[in-house]
This record gives C-alpha cells, structure tokens and sequence, in this order.
C-alpha cells in the first residue's frame, strides 16, 4: 500500500471536494487525513490518501490533470523518529509582522518538530486591536520542554501560551 501526500491550489468553486474524492474512489483510494480550506477566494487543501500501488500511477495522473486545479503529489515514507512529547500550544498575542517566524524559530531551537500551525486573525473585543491567535501541535523530548516554555514565554510580554501534552 502506497500513501500519498496531495497538496492541490486552485480558485474556489463548488465540487472542488467532490471531483478530488470521487477521482481517490475510483482508483479504490482511501482519504485518511486532510486539512482543506478557502483562502482569499482559493481552495487550498492537503489530503493522506492509501492506495494499491498498482493504482497510484494512474491516481496520480488524474488528480494532476482536474482543469483549474494544481496538484502536487508526494509519496509518503513511514516516519520512525522516536518522540516522547506531543503538545497542544494554543497561543494568542497582539498582531504584528514575522511572530509565525518568531514562534517557529524558538520551537525549532528547542528541539521540536512543528508537526501542525493553525492560525487566525480577530479583533480584540474592546479596543479592536488586531489579535493572533493559533494552536499548535509540537512533537519533541520530554526533557526539551522545560527550555520551550521558557523560551516561548520571552518571545514577547503579550504573548499568552496555553500547553496540553496530548498523545
């Protein structure tokens, strides 16, 4: 069995989704995980897909030649690094330029693999400052956690970090 990683762009239409899932079925494709979602006027979506690696060949071609739509496809390898943290980072902050890069950098500094971001825009309700706000998924060792803490804590005084370890 083949796993897929299918990365697809393209302007937002209805049956965006039906076209991609009906192309997966008919090539006996099972749709494992995805994230999909509308961005200034464009689909956007990232879809795990297990097939016969019979199938995969042809799967592929057919997701690449949807009219409109741009598709990437990546054959998935098993990922055996050992981890023994996962955590749930919900983080919220005044707005400003480069904090994504901000946040990336210290996880990355402090030994954890962002394995998802999850991010949005909002006022605040009083006084309509633009807030950030995302949850983030981390996979790292327990013994780098102390230090990420720490060091996420630095990265500003309006920064507020929830942590959940999550299995």
């Amino acid at each position: 069995m083949n796993h897929l990683v299918i990365s697809c762009i393209g302007p937002d239409r209805t049956g965006i989704v039906d076209t991609l899932s009906t192309i997966i079925s008919r090539h006996n494709g099972n749709w494992q995980v995805s994230s999909l979602h509308h961005l200034s006027g464009f689909f956007a979506g990232v879809i795990e897909v297990a097939v016969d690696e019979k199938n995969t060949q042809v799967l592929t071609s057919d997701l690449k030649n949807i009219a409109g739509l741009s598709c990437q496809i990546e054959l998935a390898e098993p990922n055996s690094s050992q981890v023994s943290t996962n955590l749930v980072l919900e983080l919220t902050a005044n707005d400003r330029a480069g904090i994504v890069q901000e946040i990336s950098s210290v996880i990355h500094q402090q030994g954890g693999n962002l394995i998802k971001l999850v991010s949005s825009q909002s006022s605040a309700p009083h006084t309509g400052q633009l807030m950030f706000k995302a949850k983030v998924q981390v996979a790292m060792k327990d013994d780098n956690l102390d230090d990420l803490i720490s060091a996420l804590e630095h990265i500003a005084d309006d920064l507020m970090v929830d942590i959940t370890k999550s299995s």
